[in-house]
């Protein structure tokens, strides 16, 4: 889909008149969108949830499955993991900056236990397990894993370090089986669901939302909306116009993370009643380099052969970094006792006697690379690291012959999806530029700009989608009445 600009809104005085009457409106069937339409029908509303495809599931099927959560959750307790909810703010604060949302982050890190609580109450399971492995969804169908860096510098020093990634109880990838749990609490609430229903505009009267336009099968239907229209229809990463205007780094990567459907539309449905966007130039951008962690015993350079970064951080730290900070140009040297494939394989291209020969193979400067092992080597023979401070297990001298795995973007796997999106308030009501809520519209998930903003963690997306799709939900049942 191309463009870029806002798409008008429809007056309600050229609406001949209402195809139905509804509570509350939700477009979009991934984790957000289902979550906020199963709170607005518990909360006593009538509500329809449109779908433009033609099951429900979006990206979040397609999902790790991971969600972040903590403060103290009955599965962290299980696992013997003791967290609170100000250790929790601290990290996400610096993790998912700068330009991350206080007032969001904090009522999150306050609501999580209860969230958490709300899941399991509606099906989705978390094993009372937990998984060694950093940076990536449970083989197994263990409940607990890391998935944000918190046990490696910066954070580390920042505050105690505790697991939040969440593994909904399948094995690997349980995206699928999360929204098909949710699915089924959704349709134990009579929502109303229609598939294949393409959004088309949004309905005002006056500065207000009051319903949507749909076109579904060669007709068009209007709905109107008595307690507000709540958009979830995902990002942009698939609207080229608009990546190019915001992100243009995004199309360098390799791995898209979405669907068809996260085309920015949304966005540009909300921007047409003068919802305001942020960190529309913020992307997630995950090299998938551990596990196996042991992998951190090497050290990433960019093109000068310098490092940039401690080894043993999340991979999402690192592909952000490389891309952003280094365009996108980085090798992970190592030694022949630190030569394994990672988890998808990615293993040394070039190998050499010495530091010199393998940057004159790889294209760097000799003497750059040679004088970073130098320098690593030194303070590795004392077991530290004091320019990134890898952790201590982590460190050792790497010694010849010694190669190089390459994580340049043009080449390597880079997962990535956008961060930018509507600016809403805690409870996913749409704000303009100066603060004032667009009446009538609310924007969750990837469609909003949530608590991630130039950093990220993995499972903030289903978490912060799941979290404030809810409150959404709740909010647009009680402006029509509802409890």
């Amino acid at each position: 889909m191309a463009g870029t600009g806002p798409l008008p809104a429809l007056p309600q005085a050229d609406v001949e008149g209402w195809d139905d009457n509804v509570d509350v409106v939700v477009v979009g069937g991934g984790c957000a969108g289902v979550c906020a339409a199963i709170e607005a029908a518990e909360a006593g509303a009538r509500v329809l949830l449109a779908e433009r495809t033609s099951a429900l599931g979006g990206t979040s099927a397609m999902s790790s499955g991971l969600l972040y959560l903590g403060g103290g959750t009955a599965t962290q307790l299980a696992c013997g993991f003791t967290d609170t909810v100000d250790g929790m703010i601290a990290f996400l604060l610096a993790a998912c900056g700068p330009g991350v949302d206080d007032a969001k982050v904090r009522r999150y890190c306050e609501g999580s236990v209860a969230h958490h609580d709300w899941l399991v109450a509606h099906d989705v399971e978390f094993a009372p397990t937990f998984y060694d492995e950093g940076d990536i969804q449970p083989p197994t169908d263990a409940g607990l894993v890391y998935t944000g860096g918190e046990d490696t510098w910066p954070f580390s020093e920042l505050t105690t370090p505790v697991p939040r990634g969440h593994h909904a109880r399948f094995p690997n990838e349980s995206g699928g089986y999360l929204m098909e749990r949710l699915g089924v609490a959704l349709a134990a609430t009579g929502a109303e669901v229609q598939l294949e229903t393409f959004a088309e505009s949004l309905v005002v009267d006056g500065d207000r939302v009051v319903g949507i336009r749909f076109g579904r099968g060669g007709r068009t239907s209007t709905v109107r909306a008595r307690g507000g229209v709540i958009l979830a229809m995902g990002g942009f990463l698939f609207n080229d116009d608009m990546i190019a205007a915001y992100v243009p780094e995004a199309a360098r990567c390799t791995y898209p993370l979405g669907t068809d459907a996260d085309d920015g539309r949304g966005i540009r449905l909300a921007a047409g009643v003068g919802a305001a966007q942020v960190n529309m130039d913020a992307l997630e951008c995950h090299v998938p380099l551990h596990p196996p962690r042991r992998l951190s015993a090497g050290i990433i350079v960019n093109g000068q052969g310098r490092r940039f970064v401690n080894e043993d951080a999340y991979n999402g730290r690192i592909g952000q970094r490389a891309l952003f900070d280094h365009d996108g140009v980085a090798f992970l040297i190592v030694d022949e006792a630190g030569s394994e494939p990672n988890w998808l394989g990615f293993r040394p291209g070039w190998v050499a006697e010495t530091p010199e020969e393998l940057a004159a193979e790889i294209g760097l400067p000799p003497s750059g690379l040679a004088a970073t092992l130098t320098r690593y080597n030194i303070d590795a023979e004392r077991g530290v690291d004091s320019e990134f401070h890898k952790r201590a297990e982590l460190v050792r001298p790497l010694v010849g012959p010694v190669g190089a795995v390459d994580l340049r973007v043009a080449t390597a796997y880079y997962a990535t999806f956008t961060l930018g999106g509507v600016r809403t308030d805690v409870d996913g009501r749409a704000l303009r530029d100066d603060g004032s809520v667009v009446e009538g519209l609310f924007a969750v998930g990837r469609t909003a700009a949530g608590i991630p903003a130039r950093g990220y963690v993995s499972g903030i997306s289903l978490g912060d989608g799941t979290f404030f799709g809810r409150r959404a939900g709740r909010f647009a049942a009680r402006a029509h009445g509802g409890s």
